[in-house]
């Protein structure tokens, strides 16, 4: 092959290729821009998959009932960590993880899915078996043998640069998270080779399209590289599980950064400093590791002439990297800006997590995950609280403070117990700053506004549409919401919202209308605003009686779409 630009022919980017050259890449793509070099190397090396395994995984043919989000599932069903088939038959557990592919990250995380798998699948088994009206479930659940072994998973489909991560002990794989199997001791030779820049030139000469299927990879020459150092491929794993783990969106999910004892200081801000700075050396360092493992490739493979060992930042794949995560060609103030508030919103997140139980400033991990638990059950856990959950699971988002232990409040109240009260007033006015408040507006009044009208839409983005806190709300005027935590909720938390909240609600408003003694200018406008929103309150309690007294009850097995349509009405649409 030559690329042709000399005086006689001068022609930039024009290549010469010969059909022979073609055959010497699997597949005979028509590469023409690919190096003799290039095209020996599928010649004289081994390929993967003439030492290792990589396979496509299982079709569910329902992913809807057979696959969930495992924060929306009763935690307690999930097995972790299984070694084979037969810790999963005939006990409790119903579900365990599956690799889904997902959006571009290398080394480890995009660990969201689990399938229903109780039993050894047999309901999975026989479903398929009935879709194809008889013959063998071994048509769309392959490869069965290689279930819960430790492989190295991507994205069967992708429209960024294939990415690479680390499954342990305990996943299936399906069809769009396609694995690599190779022996235990290689995870870490094939993790760095995949993630290089070697691999990704090599595939993009066998797929240029935006598949990535197990054949391309089981065609990709390997070869042994002398310089090649596994501990350093271990310490960039164990950094992006680190950043994977530090989001509550991981199951491995233990605390919030921003309240670990290695970053507190006395403030809010201050303590989002020093996390910053962290962040920032975490990914020069995941920078500089991936470099070095790329030179340790272009050099193994020869190819010092056509790449360079240079990575992006955008294309360190850590969350707390604002190049990576914030998409577009943003200024620095942009991402500095973007991060700062997103780390804000997952301090809140946390804290009304903290609110319900779901996690606790005394515990590590999740604490209340499961069907049905009470306040009983997190006391056992966390016998003496510093700051204490909800005790009947409903947490009311209103316009002012009309009812005890709404979520301003209670937010003041986590605020105090995390960073004192000498310093709420600092900590409120740097929230409402990296929330994009204006100045003219009341910290607090920024706050408040935040989870009336922002706070959900986060949730549902977080937690994939699957929101795990359901917000009922009464419609466009906003008269009243509530936020109850799906894993606590019983038959008897609608009555209780009705009784405890919305009718109180409707009385102290009515109270108040009627302390409005003038039918004059202001006070005429404020007598109608509160007849309209008392009107909408008793459009929504007549909703709210008919489904209390329907005693509704759910399984959180079935998923937050079945479930969260019972409520149809007094639940915010998704």
């Amino acid at each position: 092959m030559t690329n042709n630009t000399s005086s006689t022919n001068p022609v930039p980017n024009f290549y010469r290729a010969s059909a022979a050259d073609f055959k010497k890449i699997p597949g005979s793509p028509i590469a023409y821009w690919v190096s003799e070099k290039v095209r020996e190397m599928f010649i004289v090396n081994n390929k993967i998959k003439d030492i290792s395994q990589p396979r496509k995984g299982l079709v569910t043919l329902n992913d809807d009932y057979f696959l969930k989000v495992w924060s929306e599932i009763d935690f307690s069903s999930i097995a972790f960590n299984k070694k084979n088939n037969d810790c999963l038959k005939n006990i409790e557990y119903c579900f365990v993880p599956i690799t889904k592919g997902g959006n571009f990250r290398k080394w480890y995380g995009n660990n969201e899915f689990c399938i229903k798998w109780e039993n050894d699948g047999q309901e999975l088994k026989e479903y398929i078996v009935k879709k194809y009206k008889g013959g063998s479930y071994t048509k769309e659940i392959r490869s069965e043998q290689l279930y819960f072994k430790p492989s190295i998973t991507w994205s069967g489909i992708t429209s960024a640069s294939p990415s690479f991560r680390r499954s342990n002990h305990g996943f299936i794989f399906s069809s769009s998270g396609p694995s690599l199997f190779p022996e235990e001791n290689e995870l870490n030779f094939f993790s760095g080779f995949l993630n290089s820049k070697v691999s990704k030139m090599l595939l993009e000469i066998l797929s240029p399209t935006l598949s990535v299927l197990s054949g391309h990879i089981g065609q990709l020459p390997i070869k042994s590289c002398s310089t090649f150092n596994k501990s350093k491929i271990e310490l960039i794993i164990e950094i992006s599980k680190s950043d994977w783990d530090s989001y509550e969106t991981s199951w491995d999910f233990t605390t919030l950064p921003l309240l670990q004892p290695e970053y507190r200081q006395p403030t809010l801000r201050e303590t989002y400093a020093k996390l910053r700075a962290h962040w920032k050396e975490m990914t020069l360092e995941m920078q500089r590791l991936e470099e070095e493992n790329n030179r340790i490739f272009i050099e193994a493979y020869g190819l010092q002439d056509e790449l360079t060992p240079d990575v992006p930042l955008s294309e360190i794949t850590l969350t707390c990297n604002p190049h990576y995560r914030y998409k577009g060609n943003k200024s620095e103030e942009e991402l500095k800006a973007l991060l700062l508030a997103d780390t804000i919103k997952e301090f809140i997140s946390y804290a009304v997590g903290c609110m319900f139980g779901r996690y606790s400033l005394d515990k590590p991990g999740l604490v209340l995950a499961n069907q049905g638990e009470k306040i009983g059950d997190y006391l056992k856990q966390v016998p003496e609280p510093s700051f204490m959950p909800d005790e009947d699971n409903i947490i009311p988002i209103l316009e002012d403070d009309y009812l005890e232990n709404g979520i301003v409040d209670r937010f003041k109240e986590f605020l105090n117990v995390t960073f004192g009260k000498e310093q709420l007033s600092e900590n409120l006015d740097f929230i409402a700053e990296a929330l994009g408040g204006k100045s003219s507006k009341s910290s607090e009044t920024v706050i408040r506004e935040y989870f009336l009208r922002s706070f959900y839409k986060d949730h549902l983005k977080t937690y994939k549409k699957r929101p795990i806190y359901w917000l009922f709300t009464s419609g466009k005027g906003r008269a009243f919401n509530a936020l109850v935590y799906m894993h606590r909720y019983n038959r008897e938390t609608l009555a209780k919202m009705r009784t405890d909240h919305l009718l109180e609600l409707e009385g102290k408003l009515d109270a108040k209308k009627e302390m409005i003694g003038s039918d004059m200018g202001k006070d005429a406008q404020e007598k109608a605003r509160l007849r309209k929103t008392i009107d909408e309150l008793m459009a929504y309690d007549e909703v709210l009686k008919n489904k209390a007294d329907a005693y509704i009850e759910i399984d959180l097995d079935d998923g937050v779409v079945v479930n969260y349509a019972k409520f149809e009405g007094l639940v915010e649409k998704i």
